[in-house]
C-alpha cells in the first residue's frame, strides 16, 4: 500500500470563544502595556494612566504588532491558546 498522508478535517471553533479570545487579548495588551509606556513617559494619574500623542501611538503600535506577531510566529495569541481557538 503506498503512503498516503491522512488528512484531518478542521475542527469549527464556536464564534463566541473566537470573540472572547479577541477581546481579552485587546484589554489584556491595552492595560498591560498602556501601563508599562505611561510608567515609562510619567503619564500615570491617579486612575490609572492617561496617553496622548506619541506615547498613544506606540500603544496602537503595540496592540497590532501583538496580534501579527502572536499569530503569525507564534502560533495564536494568549487568550486564544487558553480558551482553545488555535
Amino acid at each position: 500500500m503506498a503512503n498516503v498522508p491522512s488528512t484531518v478535517p478542521p475542527v469549527s471553533v464556536a464564534t463566541w470563544r473566537k470573540v472572547s479570545a479577541a477581546i481579552l487579548d485587546f484589554f489584556t495588551v491595552f492595560f498591560v502595556a498602556g501601563y508599562a509606556i505611561s510608567l515609562a513617559t510619567s503619564s500615570t494619574t491617579s486612575g490609572g494612566f492617561e496617553l496622548q500623542g506619541g506615547p498613544a501611538l506606540i500603544l496602537a503600535a503595540l496592540i497590532v504588532a501583538y496580534y501579527f506577531i502572536f499569530t503569525k510566529y507564534l502560533g495564536g495569541t494568549i487568550w486564544q491558546r487558553v480558551l482553545g481557538v488555535r
